[in-house]
């Protein structure tokens, strides 16, 4: 695909999520100028495109998105306007033998591959790459860009592997809204437990909360986690059933899986959100993490 701009004008991007948007950001600096089209709290896996997301899309000069069928119901328009101009699927570049398999879709992988930051950073030299090919009078500032980006990253991976180590051993089990934390798991060692599939379009039925409540109460789990883009309601259903059987389980704190937080806040940046994450499941099983987390800039410590 060829060059779209040069530097006498910004790129406009349009990226599909947060996530990607982040790293179009920190990677692009002022030679770009982008935005999520899925926002905070929004679930990527069932968003569908309004009239505004087919205007910006096609005013763009480039789209990225995570792909890996992350964006499932966007991924036709997606292909389709690959057609007529640059798209890049970055998350697609992490090779296959390490990504994860997909329980909801035969012959798809696990989509949520910014859970394991060593795994992201593919995905920011994916970036990188893209930007230096729409941009080639960048490279050099792109690839300046990229490796102070890239340290933040490796320092996350570092702090995961500190923090979540002190979870005691008995306690590594994750249960969340969907299983978006797998990567995580395979990353940290820990256990991770889904109510719905990989993706949220999956139906949980009182056969799935009643075998993970059984799981609560023979494994003493005392905590499990909502997250930012998933409805409760099955979360706050296996806190009732536990407590129907005497075993005490709260809620550890508010995960961000498909989206980020709030824009204008740390954890509405990659590092911020993966900072909360890990700091929250560490001190809510009962391991030794700050605060305000890696970086201390967290604002809603363990909450």
């Amino acid at each position: 695909m060829s060059a779209v701009a040069t530097a006498k004008e910004p790129l406009n991007i349009v990226a599909t999520v947060g996530m990607v948007s982040d790293a179009v950001k920190a990677v692009g600096g002022e030679r770009v100028e982008t935005e999520a089209l899925i926002g905070s709290g929004i679930d990527p896996h069932s968003y569908r495109q309004t009239r505004n997301d087919v205007v910006k899309l096609g005013r763009a000069d480039a789209i990225f998105a995570n792909g890996l069928f992350l964006e499932a119901q966007l991924e036709e328009l997606l292909l389709k306007l690959k057609t007529k101009k640059p798209v890049f699927f970055v998350g697609e570049g992490i090779s296959k033998d390490k990504r994860m398999g997909s329980a909801d879709y035969q012959g798809r992988y696990d989509p949520h591959v910014w859970m394991s930051p060593e795994l992201w950073i593919n995905a920011v030299n994916a970036t990188e790459a893209a930007l230096i090919e729409l941009d080639p009078e960048g490279e050099a500032y792109f690839k300046k860009n990229a490796d102070e980006y890239r340290k933040q990253i490796e320092a996350l991976a570092d702090y995961g592997d500190t923090v979540l180590a002190t979870v005691p051993e008995q306690k590594r089990v994750l249960v969340t809204a969907h299983d978006a934390f797998a990567y995580l798991g395979r990353d940290f060692g820990m256990e991770v437990v889904g109510i719905q599939g990989v993706s949220t379009n999956s139906e949980a039925g009182l056969n799935r909360i009643e075998e993970l409540v059984n799981l609560l109460v023979e494994k003493k789990i005392e905590a499990v986690f909502v997250e930012s883009s998933v409805s409760e309601r099955n979360v706050r259903a296996l806190v009732e059933g536990a407590a129907a059987r005497g075993h005490k389980v709260v809620i550890g704190a508010e995960l961000f899986s498909d989206a980020m937080g709030d824009p204008g806040t740390y954890e509405g940046t990659y590092v911020g959100m993966i900072d909360h994450n890990m700091t929250s499941i560490a001190r809510a099983l009962g391991g030794k993490a700050p605060e305000r987390g890696l970086n201390n800039k967290l604002s809603r410590g363990e909450s």
